[in-house]
């Protein structure tokens, strides 16, 4: 699952128990009902926040009144840290979307416990460094990905603390938390009536359930296949020109941009494997060529 990297090892303080417990003695614990505000975009950033338990996201609202979300923040997370050091204004909102468990440190605190422990501060500045390629990743994927690709990866990291082993990932999970489309199109960069379209899709293609606008994915691994990038090989190059005259003539059924065909399939010439050789992927699937015989 090397491009859901970013859900692994998700907890800040994963092989950290001793300071996690500084970290939670000094913190002031807070209980938040769902749709509570945390923080208004243009407070001042004098606090950070660890995630004990619900989920939060930090959305901003443009003037006409429309929502942008960032980021979701779950369990073992922390978050508010691009103000806390020099308590700049909060550059977005923050707001629980179920009853959510906060562990709030201020930043005179935060700095003491930086300056107190080198392991601390360097798994900082590692985190802060994966979220910059994370929204690297998130701006490539805007740009090349398609709607479909960008909606399954976002219902897959919404249920992916739920999948602890590779026989959930067969099995049937509820998302955690009710999502309203026009949420999901701020997520995925897209619009209500795209995404709308997408899930209808997908429903009919039996992947998710829909009810009561609570969406169930019926296999996660199935689902997650649907978002993945194929690559094909062939000795032929005439076969691999009629692979790409098929995906082209297919390309609405299939989810693909025609000016873009490789943004989600990659052909390449040569013999079986030798192609990709040294790539790992999820999935193998292999057509040799056969002899007719009497």
């Amino acid at each position: 699952m090397e491009n859901l990297w970013y859900l692994q090892d998700r907890d800040f303080f994963a092989g950290l128990e001793e300071q996690r417990q500084r970290f939670l003695q000094r913190a002031i614990r807070k209980t938040l009902p769902k749709n509570d505000i945390v923080f208004f975009e243009g407070d001042t950033g004098d606090s950070c926040f660890y995630v004990a338990s619900g989920l939060v996201r930090i959305f901003s609202i443009t003037d006409s009144g429309k929502e942008s979300i960032f980021f979701l923040r779950r369990p073992g997370e922390l978050f508010g840290l691009s103000e806390v050091l020099n308590a700049f204004p909060r550059r977005a909102n923050a707001q629980t979307l179920m009853p959510t468990e906060l562990y709030v440190m201020p930043s005179v605190e935060f700095d003491r416990l930086l300056a107190e422990d080198y392991v601390l501060a360097r798994r900082v500045i590692t985190m802060l460094g994966s979220r910059v390629r994370y929204l690297g990743d998130r701006l490539s994927n805007l740009a090349t990905g398609s709607v479909m690709s960008r909606l399954i990866k976002l219902l897959i990291s919404l249920v992916y603390d739920l999948l602890p082993d590779a026989e959930a990932w067969a099995k049937p999970v509820a998302l955690p938390v009710r999502i309203s489309q026009e949420q999901l199109a701020s997520m995925t960069g897209s619009t209500q009536p795209t995404v709308s379209d997408v899930l209808q899709k997908l429903h009919k293609a039996g992947l998710i359930a829909i009810a009561h606008r609570q969406i169930t994915i019926c296999n996660p691994l199935h689902l997650l296949a649907h978002a993945e990038h194929v690559t094909a090989t062939d000795i032929s190059e005439r076969a691999l020109a009629f692979t790409r005259f098929n995906l082209l003539l297919n390309a609405q059924a299939l989810n693909i941009d025609p000016q873009n065909p490789q943004a989600r399939v990659s052909l390449r010439m040569g013999s079986l494997l030798e192609p990709v050789a040294g790539e790992l992927f999820d999935l193998v699937v292999s057509n040799p060529p056969f002899v007719i015989t009497p």
